[in-house]
């Protein structure tokens, strides 16, 4: 049986699931699980992805996300990548760590988000892992429902903003949700074509989008990441050539090799530089000082900027849209 096309666009959302080769485990022990997680964080800033529900299993990992920029093979490459360099170093072993290539199904958005996004916590639940979804500390539920603190690249408002307008009502009434999804029917059940998941305009429209003279350079301004310039434009705009150097890989328009290659430099010199200003951020410092040299908002903080630009969220039953306000990660207002 041929292997179902890769169909990418901006603004799809994916179920992407990978398995370890051979079906053994991806993940040793809870750092393997926390290395995972922070690659995922490394691959939403750099690829502007934005992350609605995760569950890390034993031998395979659950991602629903969205690609506004239409880059999910580049992410997923650097995602299984450098996450099998680092658990590899860390368990002192070589070769192939994921089986194959990963699985990608595309999700229509309005009509299965809410849904897949509670089968994917309760994977666990059905795995007869845990009794409940809050019981397992590696996936999306408990940051969604307000019982941990939400990572900056996880996006929960459109899931919470279906349930109440106030976060506190949302986040008990996305408890009682998950809640009611055990012994519900798999979603996969509708699965058509080995590729999408949603209705059958839904699907004529996916195909469409495979003829080759199909503009695919549409999607909502609020989601869009700013424009890649040439390299020698983030020369000419740096107060320096790290600076450079970081700002042209944060736009996710280049790999490290490409960006050694116009330097002069060999890409693990590239990748020193980059893990560098990464530690400097998570320190609180910042590479790039908070002025406005003509760089494009979002070479300077993509997590930040995405939080910024995605100003709507869904109206909650016919309630009026919700709206970010401050700097809260979260624009619903708390009971």
């Amino acid at each position: 049986m041929a292997r179902p096309l890769r169909l990418e666009f901006p603004g799809a959302l994916y179920h992407v699931t990978s398995r370890g080769d051979g079906r053994k485990d991806v993940y040793v022990d809870d750092s393997d699980r926390e290395s995972w997680l922070d690659v995922l964080g490394e691959a939403c800033e750099r690829f502007n992805w934005m992350v609605h529900a995760y569950c890390l299993m034993t031998n395979h990992y659950h991602v629903l996300l969205e690609t506004p920029d239409g880059n999910l093979s580049r992410g997923m490459r650097q995602l299984n990548g450098v996450y099998t360099q680092r658990f590899n170093r860390a368990n002192g072993r070589v070769g192939h760590l994921f089986q194959g290539r990963y699985k990608a199904v595309i999700v229509q958005k309005d009509a299965y988000l809410m849904e897949l996004a509670r089968y994917i916590v309760l994977n666990p639940v059905r795995a007869r892992m845990v009794r409940s979804a809050r019981e397992w500390p590696w996936s999306s539920y408990r940051a969604t429902a307000g019982q941990k603190a939400c990572p900056a690249w996880l996006s929960r408002d459109w899931l919470l903003a279906a349930f109440a307008r106030k976060l506190s009502v949302a986040e008990n009434a996305y408890r009682a949700f998950v809640s009611q999804g055990r012994g519900q029917a798999s979603p996969w059940e509708k699965l058509k074509n080995q590729l999408y998941l949603g209705s059958d305009q839904f699907v004529e429209q996916m195909q469409g989008l495979l003829e080759p003279d199909r503009d695919l350079s549409e999607v909502p301004l609020g989601q869009k990441r700013g424009t890649v310039l040439p390299l020698k434009e983030y020369e000419r705009l740096s107060s320096g050539r790290d600076e450079a150097i970081v700002a042209a890989y944060l736009s996710g328009g280049y790999t490290m090799k490409e960006i050694g290659a116009h330097f002069g430099l060999h890409y693990s010199r590239v990748s020193r530089l980059v893990k560098g200003s990464k530690a400097k951020r998570k320190t609180g410092t910042s590479l790039f000082p908070r002025s406005n040299r003509g760089y494009p908002e979002r070479a300077h903080d993509p997590v930040a900027a995405r939080r910024m630009h995605r100003d709507c969220l869904p109206a909650p039953h016919g309630d009026h849209l919700l709206t970010r306000s401050g700097d809260s990660s979260c624009a619903l207002a708390r009971a």
